[in-house]
C-alpha cells in the first residue's frame, strides 16, 4: 500500500479525520468506488468525493450529507478500492460520529431504519422482519405503506410472526461487552 502524500496544516485539522479509522489520504480519485455502487445515483456526493470532502475538511459538509445514509454497506466500494480503503467503514464512521454528536440525519428514514435495526438485533439475536416493520411503521407514521407487498411475502411464508429468539442471550452479551469497551475509551 502506498504511504500517504504529506498534507498541508490546513487539510491536517479535518476533526472527522481523526474520527474516522481510515486513511483517506490514500485515494487518488480513481471513481472506481462510485462506478460500482449500486446507489450512487440516489447520493448528493460520490464516494470518492466524501473522501476528498473529509480530507479537505469540510465537515460540516459531510455530516450533513445524504450520502454515507443512503450507503448500502455492500461494500462493493471496499472490493473495487486500489488502494485497500474501507470505503463502507468511512460511511459507518461518519454515521457514528452524526449519531454521537445528535445531529439530525440528511435521510430521516435511514436512521429511523438503522436505529430500529439495531434495536431489533440486541433484542432478539437475530433480524426478526415482522417487528422491524412494526416498529418502523410507528416511528414514520407510514402504516400503509408497502401494504400489498408485505401481504404477499407473509403468505409466501417469507416474513414469520414469532421471532427468532434463538441466540438472543449470546447476542446481548455482545452488546454488553462493546459498551464496556466505549466506555473503557
Amino acid at each position: 500500500m502506498a504511504s500517504p502524500i504529506p498534507m498541508s496544516e490546513a487539510l491536517v485539522s479535518s476533526r472527522l479525520r481523526g474520527l474516522i479509522p481510515e486513511n483517506v489520504q490514500l485515494c487518488f480519485q480513481c471513481q472506481k468506488c462510485a462506478s460500482g455502487c449500486p446507489v450512487a445515483y440516489a447520493m448528493d456526493y460520490t464516494p470518492p468525493q466524501l473522501l476528498r470532502m473529509i480530507l479537505l475538511g469540510m465537515d460540516e459538509e459531510v455530516l450533513g450529507a445524504k450520502t454515507p445514509w443512503l450507503c448500502a454497506s455492500c461494500e462493493t466500494c471496499t472490493t473495487r478500492c486500489p488502494q485497500g480503503i474501507d470505503i463502507a467503514r468511512v460511511m459507518d464512521g461518519v454515521r457514528q460520529v452524526a449519531i454521537a454528536e445528535g445531529r439530525r440525519s440528511a435521510v430521516p428514514r435511514a436512521l429511523a431504519f438503522y436505529k430500529t435495526g439495531v434495536m431489533n438485533i440486541r433484542t432478539f439475536g437475530r433480524m426478526y422482519e415482522l417487528g422491524l416493520i412494526g416498529m418502523l411503521k410507528f416511528k414514520t407514521r407510514e402504516f400503509t405503506k408497502d401494504m400489498r407487498l408485505g401481504m404477499k411475502m407473509f403468505f409466501k411464508g417469507k416474513i414469520k410472526i414469532l421471532p427468532p429468539f434463538k441466540g438472543s442471550s449470546e447476542v446481548r452479551k455482545i452488546f454488553s461487552r462493546v459498551k464496556e469497551k466505549e466506555r473503557g475509551k
